[in-house]
């Protein structure tokens, strides 16, 4: 749709996490205080109507009938669900581990509530008490489960899964050689999301903004504000003849630090301010000002940098 061409295999997924619930159910039967068998209850995803076919199947064929206790679910139908819906520009961002820059984005979700019944088919009443005791504590009424939905963005969402009804069924309406099935119906309602393409786009490295008191004709001065990442490092770990920002001027007093950078940078009389730019001299780690730090210029900083956002304010009439 829209030229784009995607597939986040969200249905199977949630196909997926739904059978999990319940494929490791066990019955025990027992003749007295005596365990006779244990037994593990085989879940498929199919119809009830087929799973019912295959238990009268045609005598001609080798392979045997299927036998009882057995689950079986299936997605009955799916609803838009208004009351969860996001704001539409809302997004997820995730760095990319390319090297040009780029990240992966993805808008909000569309959220739908998918129908799933679940069926209990069992020979002896006992025995579907004996499964439906194992489920029904876990569900007041939701049961939350964690499902990695997006890959690239390594993204995970909690699910909430809903039981809205229990309902029994018995099929015994033959003679009495017709195999008997006791149906339990569970009817549940997974709140699920349904996850866009994602999308590559250049990672915002710096923001340059001038704010002003009042709006044009400006009758007053603004300051000037420039977001940039950075990388703070100790003076001696420069390298020679690179430009650099200053991140810290140091840690003495306003006028020591004046000093020692113009010591430093063999200078004369020149106020340095944090963010100003500098060549780094020939011996970086010679009269280095207590304290002060430096970090590469934007274009010098990678993604994968461990950087952090630098901000710089300037008064627009310099004083």
């Amino acid at each position: 749709m829209y030229g784009t061409h995607f597939y986040n295999e969200s249905t199977r997924r949630y196909v997926a996490v739904f059978g999990t619930m319940f494929n490791n159910l066990q019955i025990e039967r027992k003749s007295g205080s005596t365990s006779v068998q244990k037994m593990k209850v085989p879940i498929n995803y199919a119809p009830m109507q087929k799973i019912l076919a295959k238990l009268e199947q045609d005598p001609n064929l080798n392979a045997p009938a299927i036998t009882l206790p057995r689950m079986s679910f299936e997605i009955t139908g799916m609803n838009y669900s208004s009351e969860r819906k996001l704001t539409s520009l809302t997004t997820q961002v995730k760095g990319s581990p390319t090297s040009d820059g780029r990240v992966s984005t993805m808008f909000a979700p569309a959220p739908y509530d998918i129908e799933f019944q679940l069926n209990i088919m069992t020979k002896y009443n006992e025995d579907g008490m004996k499964i439906l005791e194992q489920i029904l504590p876990y569900f007041k009424p939701d049961c939350t489960v964690s499902v990695k939905m997006i890959d690239e963005l390594n993204t995970y969402v909690d699910i909430p899964v809903v039981l809205t009804g229990v309902s029994q069924e018995d099929t015994y309406e033959a003679d009495f050689q017709t195999r008997r099935a006791l149906i339990w119906t569970l009817n549940f309602t997974m709140k699920a999301f349904f996850f866009g393409p994602t999308s590559p786009k250049k990672q915002i490295k710096f923001v340059d903004v001038d704010l002003y008191p009042d709006l044009p004709p400006i009758t007053a001065g603004g300051e000037q504000l420039d977001i940039t990442p950075a990388v703070p490092q100790a003076l001696s770990g420069l390298t020679t003849g690179t430009s650099y920002r200053i991140y810290d001027l140091g840690s003495g007093t306003s006028s020591e630090n004046q000093t020692a950078w113009n010591t430093y940078l063999s200078t004369t009389s020149v106020v340095y301010k944090i963010g100003g730019t500098f060549t780094a001299p020939a011996n970086p780690a010679t009269n280095a000002p207590a304290g002060a730090t430096a970090t590469p210029v934007p274009a010098d900083i990678n993604e994968n940098d461990s950087w952090q956002g630098m901000t710089i304010i300037t008064d627009i009439e310099n004083t």
